[in-house]
């Protein structure tokens, strides 16, 4: 796949005559009422696209993810696509609905995917463009529980029933081969116990870090066995003891030693440099509540793209666009009967 880069369209802008946000090499997303578009502009990320798949029965990805794509285009110049699970007839956003999402050929040109998934069972022809994206060393997010993203039936004949979360080879599925962990358990105490993000002490002057000191969610850590070689921690996650940002710290074993709630992996894809991932398990839409937790996904927007030195020592604007008023994560809490263009200037 044959990407430009924002010099290289000034040069042909020059050379054609456009100006320089007419590219004559990059075709805008195609548009469709079953996806949200948000258009490239002036920024760092001209001319890149951004594919950003909501599909979760419980943490409000639907909400999520329109957020990500309002700050990485307004801010940024990222041209985003957001794609939904939703009812195949009336076009209704469903979280429910595990095996439709409309729109996936449109990750066969994207320069970064971001997914925040769960437990979803595609046909094999939509998975295939994940995978194939995935297998080819391309950047990566995952939030959530995409680390359990899949998830097929024992009697699966589906080529792509290997990367379901339970699966044993590759070991974990889809989530360890690629983020680096499948789901294991609630570390802390679901809907009693919040996360406070503290960083690697280890890493603090890496970009991604940039800005990133006051990370508060109230979704509970994800316990975490072990990460690949290759993964550094940005932020642990210290269990609360209630569910308010001034709540303290639960003592003895649930932090001691505390688990990793976001990372980045440097992956072997077999191509001439690794692949580059970035993996959270805390980012309900709740979570996103929380400034210095935007500024961590959009530095590792720009970390994945190989764009840090993009990043400024203070980390990227990560202000809300739109109206925010994220819903309480739980299952059947979504807002029902909206389509993708209810959520594109913010929550309805």
């Amino acid at each position: 796949m044959f990407k430009l880069t924002t010099a290289c369209f000034a040069v042909l802008a020059l050379a054609t005559g456009c100006s320089s946000l007419e590219s004559p090499m990059m075709t805008p997303a195609e548009s469709d009422p079953r996806w949200l578009v948000y258009p490239t502009s002036e920024g760092p990320g001209y001319g890149k696209r951004v594919v950003l798949i909501a599909g979760d029965e419980e943490y409000r990805s639907e909400e999520a993810l329109p957020m990500l794509a309002r700050l990485l285009s307004g801010h940024h110049g990222f041209e985003c696509v957001v794609l939904f699970s939703q009812d195949p007839e009336s076009g209704e956003i469903d979280p429910n609905q595990s095996s439709h999402i409309p729109g996936l050929h449109l990750v066969d040109d994207a320069d970064l995917l971001v997914l925040d998934l769960r437990f979803r069972h595609l046909p094999d022809e939509d998975m295939a463009h994940i995978i194939n994206y995935a297998n080819a060393g391309l950047p990566l997010m995952g939030i959530r529980t995409s680390t359990h993203a899949f998830s097929y039936p024992a009697e699966s004949t589906s080529p792509f029933a290997k990367w379901t979360w339970t699966s044993a080879n590759p070991e974990g599925g889809f989530g360890t081969e690629f983020l680096g962990e499948t789901w294991v358990a609630h570390h802390g105490h679901h809907g009693k116990q919040a996360t406070r993000g503290v960083p690697n002490a280890d890493l603090a002057q890496h970009p991604v870090l940039g800005g990133v000191s006051d990370v508060f969610g109230p979704t509970d850590v994800y316990a975490i066995r072990s990460l690949p070689a290759d993964a550094q921690v940005l932020l642990y996650g210290s269990v609360l003891d209630g569910m308010t940002p001034d709540s303290a710290a639960v003592s003895g074993p649930k932090n001691n030693p505390m688990h990793p709630i976001a990372w980045l992996r440097n992956r072997d894809a077999g191509q001439a440099t690794p692949q580059r991932i970035f993996a959270s398990t805390i980012g309900a839409a709740q979570d996103w509540s929380s400034e210095d937790l935007r500024r961590l996904f959009l530095n590792a927007a720009f970390w994945t793209l190989a764009m840090e030195d993009e990043i400024p020592s203070q980390g990227l604007e990560a202000s809300v666009l739109g109206k925010w008023a994220p819903t309480a994560f739980g299952f059947n809490t979504y807002r029902q009967g909206l389509t993708p263009a209810d959520y594109k200037d913010g929550t309805p």
